[in-house]
């Protein structure tokens, strides 16, 4: 899993990255609120291990810019307030589980586990946008009642950026988390494969609009899921299973 660290504690900040590494995950740290905040605009991580007392903004501030802005992220709040007020309000702002200090980190492990683990119990398999819908467990996408045929890195493709709807995600995110590629490898294959895409989507609206409708071009940045993406149509697109799209 993705974990995003807001620690200012430079020593327990390397620890905990270099622990839950070590655990499989992702890891990505930062120091201060304003730091975690403009992460957050750009990216959302499946964890953020937030500590409170924190420069520039606290993690209070963080937790209320952020409510209602980021769904669908585990919060574990790091606090040495001993205050019971002081944990209940982060409860009260999307926080989904405080952790006094000092702490033993087998015990932030394990929360760490179960608050993945039930954010992956009730996370609904099927994405909608606008009239696109995509099931991620059968592996079809449905818009405008035409059936599409995906390659896996198509559908991989349009699952990151449906899951990312309204937010504009670069190149370099997209050839990170979709391809596994470094962020600055210079290859045109995100452009190519959102062309792909878009065709294929297109084609199967071709009355009602095209692919462009759904997925938008930031110019210099990167590409958008269109908030407002074929409110018109409904097509059914079926994945191909990879020995279907062999060579492809």
């Amino acid at each position: 899993m993705q974990v995003l660290i807001v620690e200012d504690d430079a020593a327990l900040g390397l620890f905990l990255e270099k622990g839950l590494k070590l655990e499989g995950h992702e890891v990505e740290r930062v120091g201060d609120g304003e730091a975690a905040l403009e992460y957050l605009r750009v990216r959302q991580p499946d964890l953020m291990v937030l500590d409170l007392s924190l420069p520039k903004k606290d993690g209070i501030e963080v937790l209320e810019e952020m409510r209602g802005q980021v769904t669908g992220m585990a919060v574990l709040v790091l606090t040495g307030r001993s205050m019971v007020e002081d944990r209940v309000r982060c409860l009260n702002l999307g926080a989904d589980d405080c952790l006094l200090k000092p702490f033993s980190f087998h015990e932030l492990t394990a929360r760490c586990r179960a608050l993945l683990r039930r954010k992956d119990r009730y996370a609904d398999p099927m994405l909608r946008q606008g009239d696109v819908e995509l099931n991620r467990m059968e592996r079809r996408v449905k818009r405008a009642g035409q059936s599409v045929e995906l390659t896996t890195k198509e559908f991989h493709l349009l699952e990151y950026l449906m899951q990312r709807a309204g937010r504009c995600v670069g190149r370099g995110e997209l050839l990170r988390e979709v391809w596994q590629m470094s962020p600055d490898a210079g290859t045109n294959v995100v452009d190519v494969y959102v062309n792909y895409v878009r065709k294929k989507l297109g084609a199967a609206t071709s009355e009602q609009g095209d692919g462009h409708s759904v997925i938008e071009t930031v110019r210099g940045e990167g590409y958008r899921v269109s908030l407002t993406a074929g409110k018109k149509a409904v097509a059914s697109v079926s994945f191909l299973t990879p020995a279907a799209v062999a060579g492809v």
